[in-house]
C-alpha cells in the first residue's frame, strides 16, 4: 500500500499513482491491468485520453475492489461550459456511479473560469466526484478560484520534475491547502545526469527510481507512465529506499 496524502474537505489521495496519457485501446488496458497487479492503487486518466473505457474495464477486470482504487479524470476545456454532461458521459464510459478526482484539465480559453468551478462543486456535492480540482493552473488563478467560492481546489496537476522545482509555487499551494500533483516526471529530466547517477548507484535503484522518490519526499503526488511491465513496476518499486535530507537538498538544485 502507497502512502497518501490527505485532501481538503475529506479523504485521501495515493502519492504515487500511474498515469495512462498517448495509452489507448488494449495496450492502455493492459498496462493498467499491470499497475493494478503490481500494487498501485491511484490510476490518473482524462476525457482527452480517449482512453476512459479501458481504465474502467480494467479497473472492473483487476479483482480489486473498486473501493480501494483512486481513480481520477479530467473535463476538456473545450467543454468547460457543460460540465455536467462531460462527466455523465465519463461515468458512463468508465463504467462508474463517481469518480475520485476529477479535474478541470486546462484553464479555458476566459481563464481560471470561476462559473465552472461552481459546477464542479455542484458535482462534488451531488456525490458524481469525491473532490475536485483543476490541473495546469498558476496560482493566481487559484485565487480567483478562491475568491470567487470561498473554496480551493482539492488538487493542481501541474508538470513537476527536479528541474522544474519551485519552492515557492510548492510552499504556495500548501499554504492554500492545495495538494500539489506532479505529471511527466521524467520528460522534464535528465536521467543521466551525473548527480542522479550516483545518488542512484549510492542506493543500488535506478535514476528514474531516484526522481520518484524525491516527489514523495516533497510530499508531492506523482503519476510515471509506462506500457513496459518491467518499467511499470519498477516505478512502483520505491518504497524500499529513503533520500536522506543532504540527498534531497542536491535534487532540488538541479532546478538551479
Amino acid at each position: 500500500m502507497t502512502s497518501t496524502v490527505p485532501l481538503a474537505g475529506g479523504g485521501a489521495m495515493p502519492l504515487l499513482g500511474f498515469g495512462t496519457w498517448k495509452t489507448t485501446g488494449e495496450e492502455c488496458y493492459r498496462a493498467v491491468r499491470e499497475a493494478l497487479d503490481v500494487g498501485y492503487r491511484h490510476i490518473d486518466t482524462a476525457t482527452m485520453y480517449r482512453n476512459e473505457d479501458q481504465v474502467g474495464r480494467a479497473v472492473r477486470d483487476s479483482g480489486v475492489p473498486r473501493e480501494d482504487i483512486f481513480v481520477t479524470t479530467k473535463l476538456l476545456p473545450e467543454e468547460a461550459d457543460r460540465p455536467r454532461p462531460a462527466i455523465d458521459a465519463s461515468l458512463a464510459a468508465l463504467g462508474f456511479d463517481h469518480v475520485d478526482l476529477w479535474l478541470i484539465h486546462w484553464p479555458p480559453a476566459d481563464g481560471a473560469s470561476p462559473s465552472t468551478w461552481r459546477e464542479f462543486l455542484a458535482v462534488r456535492e451531488q456525490g458524481l466526484a469525491r473532490a475536485v480540482g483543476v490541473s495546469n493552473y498558476d496560482v493566481a488563478q487559484l485565487d480567483e478560484l478562491v475568491e470567487a467560492t470561498g473554496v480551493a481546489p482539492a488538487v493542481n496537476q501541474v508538470r513537476w520534475s527536479p528541474s522544474l522545482y519551485d519552492p515557492e509555487v510548492l510552499a504556495a499551494h500548501r499554504e492554500r491547502g492545495v495538494v500539489l500533483e506532479g505529471y511527466s516526471p521524467f520528460r522534464s529530466t535528465d536521467l543521466g545526469d551525473p548527480e542522479l547517477v550516483r545518488i542512484a548507484e549510492a542506493h543500488g535503484v535506478s535514476p528514474a527510481q531516484v526522481v520518484l522518490r524525491w516527489h514523495l519526499e516533497h510530499g508531492i503526488v506523482v503519476i510515471p507512465k509506462s506500457v513496459t511491465p518491467e518499467r511499470i513496476r519498477s516505478n512502483f518499486d520505491v518504497s524500499g529506499f529513503r533520500l536522506d535530507d543532504d540527498e534531497t537538498r542536491r535534487i532540488d538544485a538541479l532546478a538551479r
